[in-house]
């Protein structure tokens, strides 16, 4: 579909009206862009239409308010695999489209027009992205016949807390999150950090708000599955966080210097942990530090956590850094450092790693082969490797998954 400017501004500002009353433009710009819209109305816009509406037989009927589009499809992960579902218009201009029944999750979608993916404006539910990186996208929960393993309950509830600061490593102003546990402030015990990492186009903020960590922590703690533990979350990216000042880049070689794990690591070791340390009740030695992420987090905790055995005895990686997106053929990924080091020396690796974790989705086909030879490798040589799998791709119902399996795993004694 050849790509129309006017109709998008169009389309962009039909979908605002779901939330922002009439305005007088104050410039000729602003009058520019009314003029363009000719089909928006002054006065008090239309409501915004219901959407997502979840039916009880699980269907889901989505609801986009855009008259003057010529074309609008539903796509994302709700779609379970299918590229696009084109959506209806009827003469109130309002498009729409039913799917399912849909599997009980949280699934992610957007509203693509002109080519061009937005948010649901009707929906609060959003996946928060880095800036430039990903269009944002919109939740939808189908429920089952029971809460879910990351729905709230009623029972004791720990923080998340935003803390900025000033990294030296990259220069800019940067955000780190840090779930502290129910009982944290009540007692004086000090605490083990899980230090979890994000996957690539995300921020600091996604293990909250798109893979319910905290909620999920709440619960385990609760049950008595999990050992209360303090959860760091950083941001992963080589770059600003959002909502501190106007923009700053990082000074930084290389064309995709978001993606630099250079920096990252020293912002995490050289500052963080000494940050989180000085801030918190926790221990300070690798017998309670673990580190862990999804994707991108995952390459780089099995790049920082097994090459610094001095800081981190618990290493997990969810869908990454085990084969399937690297250099290091199926075949060939034991040969490749640092597994081939670890597996070289298994005592000392045994002394120095309490927990391997890899796992990935039932989908990702290309990561499941090195990391099961991996694991089953490890386990050969008495090392404590664990591997898991869930129904899925690249996507956030199995790191919540994995997530849930994981940290009742952490920071137990070797009994």
């Amino acid at each position: 579909m050849k790509f129309n400017a006017a109709l998008t501004l169009t389309a962009i500002l039909t979908l605002s009206a779901s939330t922002l009353g009439a305005q007088a433009p104050d410039s000729k710009a602003g009058a520019s862009a009314q003029s363009t819209a000719k089909a928006v109305p002054r006065g008090p816009f239309a409501p915004a239409p219901r959407s997502p509406e979840v039916h009880p037989d699980r269907t889901v009927t989505f609801r986009l308010r855009a008259p003057q589009a010529t074309a609008v499809e539903l796509v994302g992960e709700v779609l379970q695999g299918k590229s696009s579902q084109p959506m209806t218009k009827n003469k109130e201009g309002i498009w729409s489209v039913t799917i399912g029944p849909l599997p009980p999750e949280i699934w992610i979608y957007n509203f693509r027009i002109e080519g061009v993916d937005f948010p649901d404006p009707a929906n609060i539910s959003l996946m928060p992205r880095a800036a430039g990186l990903a269009a944002v996208s919109s939740f939808v929960e189908v429920p089952g016949d029971a809460p879910a393993f990351y729905d709230a309950r009623p029972v004791p509830h720990g923080q998340v807390r935003m803390i900025l600061y000033e990294s030296k490593a990259m220069d800019v102003n940067r955000y780190v999150w840090v779930y502290t546990p129910p009982d944290y402030g009540k007692t004086d015990k000090k605490y083990p950090v899980y230090y979890l990492l994000h996957g690539n186009g995300e921020t600091q903020s996604g293990w909250v708000m798109n893979g319910r960590a905290n909620i999920i922590l709440d619960d385990l703690i609760a049950d008595g599955k999990a050992v209360p533990m303090i959860v760091v979350m950083p941001h992963g990216h080589a770059i600003q966080s959002a909502s501190v000042g106007p923009f700053q880049a990082v000074q930084q070689p290389g064309p995709e210097s978001f993606l630099n794990f250079t920096a990252f690591t020293r912002d995490l070791l050289e500052q963080i942990i000494p940050m989180i340390e000085n801030s918190f009740r926790v221990y300070n030695d690798a017998g309670h530090r673990a580190i862990g992420g999804l994707s991108m987090g995952a390459f780089q905790s099995v790049q920082i956590g097994l090459t610094h055995p001095e800081l981190f005895h618990y290493v997990l990686a969810y869908s990454g850094g085990f084969g399937g997106i690297g250099p290091a053929a199926p075949g060939e990924i034991e040969e490749q450092p640092p597994w081939k080091e670890l597996l070289a020396n298994p005592e000392r690796t045994k002394k120095n790693l309490r927990l391997l974790f890899l796992g990935a989705g039932r989908q990702e086909t290309a990561m499941l082969p090195p990391g099961k030879r991996l694991v089953k490798l490890f386990k050969e040589k008495g090392i404590n490797a664990v591997w898991a799998d869930y129904p899925g791709g690249h996507v956030f119902s199995v790191w919540r998954n994995h997530l849930n399996y994981t940290a009742p795993m952490l920071f137990r004694s070797r009994d």
